[in-house]
C-alpha cells in the first residue's frame, strides 16, 4: 500500500454518514422502477463498430489529492452538464460525495433535469440507502467500487441497482479486482487507471486489464485522460467509453476542451 492512502479515510467517513442516514431515515413514497434508465445507458456507452470511444464527461468540483478543480458558482452543474452534451459527451457523471469532493445528490438531479444523456450517480456505494437515494434524484447508472466492497456485498449491491432499474458500473484497477467485477451481473465494467488509494496514475495498465473485458460488456477507462493523444492511445485499444473529469473541470470552457478532445 502506498504511504499516502485516501481510500480508506473517505470508506471510515461514509460508513459513519450511512448510520446517520441509517437513524433519521425517513420512509417516502417509492419512486416507481424505471427499467428504461438502465437500457438507455448501456446504448449510449456501447462504442459503435469503427467508430471513438463514447466520452463520461464529469462533474467534480475538488479532489482529495488535486485540491479545488473549479470553483463553486451558482447553477454551475446545469451549465456544465449542457456543455458537456454540446461538446459531445454521451453521457454525464456526477461526483456526489461532499466533505471530499464538494458535491452532493442534489447535484445529479440538477444534471438529469438538464440534459437528456444518461447520468451517473457516483459516490462510495455501501449500502442500499445510496442505492435507493441514485434512484430518487434521477440517476440511471450507479458506480460500485470493487475495493470499497467485499465480494458478496459487491454481487447484493449489483443486484439491488438492477432491480432499481439502473445500471451497475463496477470499477476494478487490477486483475485480481477485474476479476470480481466480471463474476458479478454488470453489464458495465470499468478500470480506472488512478489508484484509488495513492491517486497515482498509470494508463497503460489499465489498457491491459480493459483487453481482458469480454465483449458482451461495456468496457470504460477511467481517469489519466488529459489531451488529444491520450485519448487516441485509449481508442487504439478495448475501451467502449472513457470517464474523463479533471481537465474538463480545469478547462475555461469545457466544451471546447471536449471538442478538442474528440477532434471535432
Amino acid at each position: 500500500m502506498s504511504s499516502t492512502d485516501y481510500l480508506t479515510p473517505i470508506l471510515e467517513r461514509k460508513r459513519r454518514e450511512l448510520q446517520r442516514r441509517s437513524r433519521h431515515r425517513r420512509r417516502a413514497a417509492s419512486t416507481p422502477v424505471d427499467p428504461t434508465r438502465a437500457t438507455y445507458a448501456l446504448a449510449a456507452l456501447k462504442r459503435q463498430r469503427g467508430g471513438a470511444p463514447r466520452i463520461i464527461a464529469e462533474i467534480k468540483r475538488r479532489s482529495p489529492s488535486r485540491g479545488e478543480l473549479r470553483a463553486y458558482e451558482r447553477g454551475d452543474v446545469s451549465v456544465l452538464a449542457r456543455a458537456y452534451v454540446a461538446g459531445g459527451a454521451a453521457a454525464v457523471s456526477v461526483l456526489c460525495d461532499g466533505p471530499g469532493f464538494a458535491g452532493s445528490p442534489l447535484d445529479l438531479r440538477r444534471a438529469a433535469q438538464s440534459v437528456s444523456v444518461p447520468v451517473l450517480f457516483k459516490e462510495f456505494v455501501l449500502h442500499e440507502l445510496q442505492i435507493e437515494l441514485a434512484r430518487a434524484v434521477g440517476a440511471h447508472m450507479v458506480l460500485l467500487v470493487v475495493r470499497a466492497l467485499e465480494p458478496a456485498r459487491l454481487s447484493a449491491l449489483v443486484e439491488a441497482t438492477l432491480a432499481a432499474g439502473m445500471a451497475p458500473i463496477v470499477e476494478a484497477a487490477d486483475a485480481e479486482e477485474l476479476a470480481l467485477a466480471l463474476d458479478t451481473r454488470a453489464s458495465i465494467v470499468g478500470v480506472n487507471a488512478r489508484d484509488l488509494r495513492s491517486f497515482q496514475v498509470e494508463t497503460s495498465a489499465a489498457q491491459q486489464a480493459l483487453a481482458i473485458i469480454p465483449e458482451d460488456r461495456i468496457a470504460v477507462h477511467m481517469s489519466g485522460v488529459h489531451t488529444r493523444a491520450d485519448f487516441l492511445r485509449i481508442a487504439e485499444g478495448r475501451a467502449d467509453a472513457v470517464l474523463i473529469g479533471e481537465s474538463l473541470m480545469r478547462a475555461p470552457h469545457p466544451e471546447e476542451q471536449l471538442q478538442k478532445l474528440l477532434g471535432v
